[in-house]
């Protein structure tokens, strides 16, 4: 099960994460962070960097929370950081506030690092090994087993405080008991499942996780009763989370003076130098604190920034514990001949490394043909160019992740579109400045691009409609708009682009679809003015042929009205 989350949907491939993984433990696979496990040494640096929170941390709360529902014994293991982390008037407040919780036993995990510095006292003073390297921090255990394996047998071969105190709790209370750690750090989590020391803790909790906790129970820790803890003192080993901790542990443990130099380093960076100049055989007869969280565990990957400046909780810390050791035979009580080495081993990753050429071939799939095209510039995460085509290779990075190159290309598109794109392109800012002009425009407007973009708007055209948008923020779409002067008529989109505060108009030329057009409207003028014609001739024709009918008619009825008036004088005068 993965120990830092990772929601893929909030990635935005900003690379923060690979630049500032010290290791380069995490791989982009189609433009989404991954962790690598096998690479990571969970330092909590991307937790904290990533600025879409995409990584979160893997609670074991729930599951802490259902052991005590269900009546098991609970047991709590907590690092000394909460001398500085938790607000509290005596030790014994936090001792009774967690058991409200529901914890059957709450210990300092001091009780283990007691044990831990004694351990280190002991091979201080056999003196067989060249350099002693501290093995508190899983971190720094990881950094060397997985990066730089040379050094292994610099490292103590003694587990960590949190696994010594785990195996003395276990054989206290039995193997039904559920074992709980709360610290301030992430790396904590993959060293309770090591197969090397499984079986002594089962779950690990946060800092954050308890003040939650309590938070919802209504407990405040500086109004509870103080109860003593059960167990020894630890004494000086309290010191253990702050820089130089371990070593005043083991000064103040030693008998007599051994012939190692002691020093402490912090940082991962710090870390990774001092593993450097160890290779290089630059360091020699010393006793070494390393730890990989800058100002020591106190500064923990789940510690809020809120909290109070690390150099006051040193110094707090170093004043209110006294630099005292715990009895030998003390500790003879409580090891019971229980065994706390550890064995360290090579744990380096066999990644496959390209040729010379194939790094060649893919620094040219980026436009980086020639020395001086390398900018190592980091955006990508990687120190080097050279360092990000081997890992393009080794499939835990992508040629898109070049920023420099992504952004030619993507000029050069750009630049494509304007020097190919048939239509007139304008960009102009609120002044009215042109900003971009495609090339095209010197056919209509008779100006280069050069010259077009050291001339205001109105000096080529009327700016009306960009002055519009400008001012409504609304576009224009589809708008017939004729230049008589240009002898030009076209179909202009006239857009505002907010987050720039820019006017984009693209102009399409429909002068031969308007010179088209009004050929057919004065064809058919000519038509309907010729059917006109036809129309008045066929109206007079109408009137003459009107006008003869007219005549004959009259002339008709003028003979047959007289023919039947002559017929009846004849009736009557045969009649009469």
């Amino acid at each position: 099960m993965a120990i830092i989350d990772f929601k893929a949907t909030k990635c935005k491939h900003c690379y923060k994460c690979v630049r500032t993984c010290e290791v380069k433990a995490i791989m982009v696979k189609n433009e989404k962070a991954e962790i690598m496990p096998d690479k990571c040494i969970l330092c909590g640096h991307c937790l904290l960097a990533c600025p879409q929170e995409a990584k979160t941390l893997v609670s074991d709360l729930g599951m802490v929370k259902n052991w005590i529902r269900r009546g098991e014994t609970v047991l709590l293991s907590m690092a000394p950081s909460y001398m500085g982390l938790l607000e509290y008037e005596s030790i014994g407040q936090v001792n009774t506030a967690l058991r409200k919780l529901g914890f059957s036993e709450v210990r300092e995990t001091s009780e283990g690092a007691a044990i831990v510095t004694e351990e280190y006292t002991k091979l201080l003073r056999e003196g067989k090994m060249e350099n002693i390297i501290t093995t508190c921090c899983p971190s720094v255990n990881d950094l060397i087993e997985i990066y730089y394996p040379e050094l292994v047998k610099y490292l103590a071969p003694v587990v960590s405080p949190m696994i010594a105190h785990g195996k003395i709790l276990r054989e206290e209370f039995g193997s039904a008991a559920k074992i709980v750690f709360l610290g301030p750090c992430i790396a904590k989590k993959k060293e309770s499942e090591d197969l090397r020391h499984e079986g002594y803790i089962d779950a690990v909790l946060n800092f954050n996780d308890i003040k939650a906790w309590l938070a919802e129970e209504g407990i405040v820790i500086s109004e509870c009763e103080d109860r003593a803890f059960g167990g020894m003192n630890p004494r000086v080993n309290r010191l253990y989370p702050v820089t130089s901790g371990v070593i005043h542990s083991v000064l103040a443990t030693e008998i007599e003076q051994d012939g190692y130099h002691k020093f402490y380093v912090h940082g991962s960076s710090n870390c990774i130098e001092l593993c450097k100049d160890m290779i290089a055989g630059d360091i020699k007869g010393c006793f070494v604190e390393m730890n990989m969280c800058a100002g020591g565990c106190i500064k923990g990957p789940t510690v809020n920034e809120e909290f109070t400046s690390r150099y006051k909780i040193k110094l707090d810390m170093e004043r209110k514990i006294p630099k005292e050791a715990v009895k030998s035979r003390e500790i003879e009580q409580v090891s019971r001949d229980l065994n706390f080495s550890k064995f360290f081993e090579d744990r380096s990753p066999r990644d496959l490394m390209p040729s010379e050429a194939e790094i060649k071939k893919i620094l040219a799939e980026i436009g980086k043909t020639r020395p001086e095209d390398e900018l190592n510039c980091g955006a990508c995460g990687y120190a080097t160019c050279r360092e990000k085509a081997v890992a393009v290779f080794q499939k835990k990075a992508e040629l898109t992740m070049c920023i420099p190159y992504m952004h030619a290309k993507a000029e050069s598109l750009s630049n494509l579109v304007m020097e190919t794109t048939p239509n007139i392109v304008l960009l102009v800012d609120r002044d009215m400045k042109i900003l971009e002009y495609s090339s095209v425009g010197e056919k209509y407007f008779g100006k280069s691009k050069k010259e077009a973009t050291e001339m205001y708007l109105f000096e080529l055209i009327d700016p009306v409609d960009f002055q519009w948008v400008f001012d409504t923020h609304q576009n224009i779409h589809g708008k017939n708009v004729s230049y008589p002067e240009y002898h030009l008529s076209t179909l202009q989109n006239i857009v505002y682009v907010a987050s720039e505060d820019v006017v984009l108009a693209t102009f399409i030329d429909i002068t031969k679809e308007e010179e088209q057009k009004r050929q057919e409207y004065e064809k058919k003028l000519e038509t309907i003015d010729l059917a006109q014609k036809v129309i008045h001739k066929q109206m007079m024709v109408a009137q003459e042929i009107a006008g003869l009918l007219g005549e004959t008619t009259a002339e008709t009825k003028t003979t047959l009205t007289k023919l039947c008036h002559s017929l009846l004088e004849e009736d009557e005068e045969s009649g009469g």
